[in-house]
């Protein structure tokens, strides 16, 4: 995958977050209309950039996991 494509595809997820308090993983993945592939190039590109941050937490049996943007 070329590094250009991977700094778009980063750029796509970035606006996603953008404004956002946190976005649910399942929806950021689905809404960014990416494959796997793509979509996890991204989040790497991102979090190489430190400009993301992951949390998980437990809701009864459901663990839940979000990304947000650093402020």
């Amino acid at each position: 995958m070329e590094q250009e494509l991977i700094g778009r595809n980063a750029g796509i997820v970035w606006d996603l977050l953008n404004g956002k308090k946190s976005v649910e993983l399942a929806h950021l993945k689905k809404e960014s209309k990416l494959s796997d592939a793509e979509f996890w190039a991204a989040i790497g590109w991102l979090s190489r950039e430190d400009k993301l941050v992951f949390n998980t937490e437990k809701s009864g049996k459901k663990t839940i996991k979000t990304y947000s943007l650093k402020n």
